[in-house]
């Protein structure tokens, strides 16, 4: 009975969204449908019709360059800021909590005031890079093909960073204090002391911030449909824009649904490898003295 509120909630909120996603996924599912009720089975078509679309292996490749180096760049600006500010200084616990903005900031406008920055024509930092006279005519960082995808890129590592941030330092403040000692007793110098003592002691907390950054990477809508709305010519449309396209655009909700589950599987992959890594992590901290 105590679990039983937990257990409901689940069932209502996330176990009965999933499973009609599922159903709907076998179905031509359209808007008529809402005033019919009339949803025919299609069996696989919905699947067939996307995986044999020209566009999903470009989606697909979009997919793990934009979750790549997104989780890449996140990892290692923000264990950089960590290893920052494992050091004690004056206001550095105001400089930490700084640091959680972007990631308290709604996403809307934090793509918002990305998209202002960026823009080709007015945007501050084309207007920054012509007054230092490193570009002439600017950057096309929203309308360029290869540039767009690159912008929403940085765009989302500036948003992760202060998460890793976060977990990685407190995974650093997890690591015993005289093996650093003793370690600078025997004549060890910073890189030595990283290579042999930090990095060994937070390899399983790097485990777990690296699949869970893909498994909130890979699922991202809000900034790339704010910043360049999976455009230009397609340049930035991922697993998850493509499903958002198709279902609320273009209304086929059983193709829109297909997509998402590709997803939601996509995704679960990772979790169930979390869960892993997790299970690892807690085993090691139990082991270590």
């Amino acid at each position: 009975m105590f679990i039983a509120p937990a257990a409901a909630y689940l069932l209502l909120f996330f176990g009965y969204p999933i499973v009609e996603n599922v159903v709907m996924s076998f179905q031509q599912y359209t808007l008529t449908t809402f005033y019919t009720g009339d949803a025919p089975f299609v069996g696989l078509r919905n699947y067939e019709t996307i995986l044999s679309s020209s566009r999903f292996p470009r989606t697909l490749l979009t997919t793990a360059l934009f979750t790549v180096g997104s989780v890449l760049g996140q990892f290692a600006v923000g264990l950089a800021f960590a290893l920052f500010f494992q050091r004690r200084f004056p206001l550095g616990g105001v400089l930490r909590s700084l640091l959680l903005l972007p990631w308290l900031l709604p996403l809307v406008a934090s793509g918002t005031t990305w998209k202002w920055m960026l823009d080709p024509d007015s945007g501050v930092v084309n207007a920054v890079l012509r007054g230092l006279h490193l570009s002439s005519s600017g950057v096309p960082w929203l309308t360029g093909t290869s540039q767009a995808l690159m912008s929403v890129v940085l765009v989302n590592i500036w948003v992760g960073v202060p998460f890793n941030t976060a977990i990685l330092y407190g995974g650093l403040r997890d690591i015993p204090p005289h093996l650093y000692e003793a370690a600078k007793l025997d004549g060890a110098g910073p890189l030595a002391s990283f290579r042999h003592i930090t990095w060994p002691l937070l390899r399983p907390v790097v485990s777990v911030v690296l699949v869970l950054g893909v498994v909130y990477t890979v699922k991202v809508l809000d900034i790339i449909l704010v910043v360049t709305g999976g455009g230009p010519a397609n340049a930035t449309e991922t697993i998850a824009t493509q499903s958002y396209e198709l279902s609320f655009r273009q209304y086929d909700f059983g193709r829109g649904a297909a997509m998402s589950n590709l997803l939601v599987l996509l995704s679960l992959v990772f979790a169930l490898r979390y869960l892993r890594v997790g299970r690892r992590a807690r085993a090691a901290r139990e082991a270590t003295p």
